[in-house]
This record gives structure tokens, C-alpha cells and sequence, in this order.
């Protein structure tokens, strides 16, 4: 009953949130209320002073440790507020970025790499005098998530993957586009392409209060720094092509679990592929175990009838099976 009540209580809010604001959104979601205070680290990085944002959310009832959240590409800190209530709830601290590109951080025009991203979110963790932490990573965030215990082991206790793309080398079959051809496709994006995209990979049935994610997702496409934005879009669409993870599975040497939806479809070019080739790619119920195997020890948990977002569309089981194997 409780899961309930915090579900409920997070649609209401963001669905408020969102939906009071104007149709056009700034690129850096200025006009978008986050569930909790933000904050900002200050980063010079290739001659450019930018800015990280996130949240800190300390708990009533402290229990020493601390949660580390990654988000997707298409998404920002904004999209896990259950979560955050449910963690807070148990006593952990929860340190919520925006990486660098997307929600509130600088849109900065860099080469981006994981490896760069990691070292931001370490210096994260260090400016905040936090040591130890477990990470959950979904969607990107999982790729990011992966990088970040392989160059820092010893600051991850737990690493926690929850639909994680990466789970295959998608320059194995993916038609390679350059930058400049991504960033052409990002400046269509549109309510309707954004909408038809989430439909079609991340939920199983779509349901109203899903429309939020679709309104910030699409929002930034009529401000007039969207080609910014769309730039920012097709590096970090480059950035998870052409950086693999799912080589070094087997290099993990920190406790591991990985969640998923089985049926999550989800493929990073998929409107480059035939229907034959989607048909063979992107099936987390076969990439969910198989990825398993590569990783030391680590342990599946699936999702029946459940897509590419767990946390919100199976809340209440993804909820339960957090707190029991954090």
C-alpha cells in the first residue's frame, strides 16, 4: 500500500509539475521543477566552464550508505523520484546527477566519452566527501554505470543495471551514420516521433501519465537553442555507438545485479534497421541472461510484462526488488 501511495503521489506531482509549464521547454529545463532542490558542480573541461547539475537528498533516518542514481539519455533526474522516495525511506542518502548534455547540466559541445562522464561523477562524489557507494544505472546510465566500477572499483559496492543498453555491440549491425547525419535526424524530433519512439520500445501499453516523459522529451524541440541540443544529441548518440561495455562484463569485480524488462525492445539506431533486423536485436528476455553469464556472479531479476523502464512501469515489483538486493 505504501509503493501505491508513492506512485500515486509521483504521478500527481510530476504530471502537475510538467503540464504547468509552457509547451516549449529550454534546453536546460529551467522551466521543468525537479522533486527535489538542485544543485550545481562547476567543471572546465577543453577550454569550456560548464556545470553539472544534481540532487542530494539526505534521509530522515540516515543509515550510512549511499545511492548513487544514473539516468538514461532521454531522460534526466527528474524521472526518479520514486525511486529517490523509496531509498530515502530506507535511510540511504541519493545523489541524483545530470550528466553533462542532458536535464539541467551545461549542453556543452566536447567529445564525450564514458570514461570522461565517470571521471565527472567521481569528482562528484569527492567534492560531496562521499566514498562508498552503490550505483544504479538504466538505460545509458547502465553503460555509464559499468564504465564508472571498472575505472573506480573501489569506490562501488553494489552495481545495480537496470535495463542497460550496450548489452550488444550495436556497430555489429547498426548502419554507421556520422554526427553530422545524427544531428540532421535529432532536428526532426518532434511530440509525435518522441511519443511513437516510447510507445514502440520502452512500455508495453501506454498509459497517460506517461505523457510527461514525452512532453520533456519533445518540450526542448521548439526552443531556439534546440540545435544545441540536437548537436549535444547526436554526440552522445555517437558516444554510445561507437564505446561498447559489453566486452568488459567479465572485469567486473563488485557485487552485481541486473534488472530487466523482458520485454524490452529497446536498440540504440533502431530506425535504421529492417523489420528483420529489429526482429533479431534489442530482446532483453535472450540479452538479460545472456549478459548475466559474462558477469562474476551476477544476479538476473525479470520483469514479466514489463519494458525498458522498470522503476515506472512495474513500480511497485521494481521497488520491492530494489530494497531486497541493494
Amino acid at each position: 500500500m505504501r509503493l501505491k501511495i508513492i506512485l500515486l503521489f509521483t504521478i500527481l506531482t510530476l504530471s502537475a509539475a510538467v503540464y504547468a509549464q509552457s509547451d516549449t521547454l529550454s534546453i536546460t529545463l529551467e522551466n521543468v521543477k525537479y522533486p527535489y532542490p538542485v544543485s550545481f558542480m562547476p567543471i572546465k573541461v577543453e577550454g569550456q566552464d560548464i556545470r553539472m547539475a544534481y540532487m542530494d537528498v539526505k534521509p530522515a533516518n540516515a543509515n550510512g550508505k549511499t545511492v548513487v542514481l544514473f539516468h538514461g539519455k532521454n531522460f534526466g533526474g527528474y524521472y526518479w523520484t520514486n525511486v529517490i522516495q523509496a531509498l530515502t525511506a530506507k535511510g540511504y542518502r541519493v545523489i541524483v546527477p545530470d550528466q553533462i548534455g542532458f536535464g539541467k547540466s551545461s549542453k556543452a559541445i566536447i567529445h564525450y566519452s564514458f570514461h570522461q562522464l565517470a571521471c565527472f561523477n567521481k569528482n562528484l562524489l569527492d567534492t560531496l566527501g562521499v566514498q562508498k557507494v552503490a550505483i544504479l544505472g538504466h538505460s545509458m546510465g547502465g553503460m555509464l554505470a559499468t564504465r564508472f566500477t571498472l575505472m573506480y572499483p573501489d569506490r562501488v559496492e553494489k552495481l545495480l543495471l537496470e535495463d542497460p543498453i550496450g548489452l550488444e555491440d550495436y556497430r555489429t549491425f547498426v548502419p554507421y551514420q556520422s554526427a553530422e547525419d545524427d544531428y540532421k535526424t535529432e532536428l526532426k524530433t518532434t511530440f509525435e516521433s518522441v511519443k511513437k519512439y516510447y510507445q514502440t520500445s520502452y512500455f508495453t501499453s501506454w498509459k497517460p501519465e506517461y505523457d510527461y516523459l514525452v512532453k520533456i522529451g519533445s518540450g526542448v524541440s521548439k526552443s531556439a537553442d534546440f540545435p544545441r541540443y540536437a548537436k549535444v544529441a547526436a554526440l552522445t548518440f555517437e558516444m554510445i555507438y561507437e564505446q561498447p561495455v559489453c566486452y568488459e562484463f567479465g572485469l567486473i569485480k563488485v557485487p552485481t545485479v541486473l534488472f530487466t524488462g523482458k520485454e524490452d525492445k529497446t536498440i540504440v539506431g533502431k530506425g535504421l534497421l529492417t523489420d528483420a533486423e529489429k526482429a533479431k536485436h534489442g530482446q532483453y528476455k535472450i540479452l538479460g541472461p545472456e549478459t548475466a553469464k559474462k558477469i562474476p556472479g551476477c544476479k538476473l531479476i525479470e520483469f514479466d510484462n514489463c519494458g525498458h523502464i522498470p522503476h515506472i512501469e512495474v513500480p511497485e515489483k521494481f521497488l520491492k526488488a530494489l530494497d531486497d538486493n541493494i
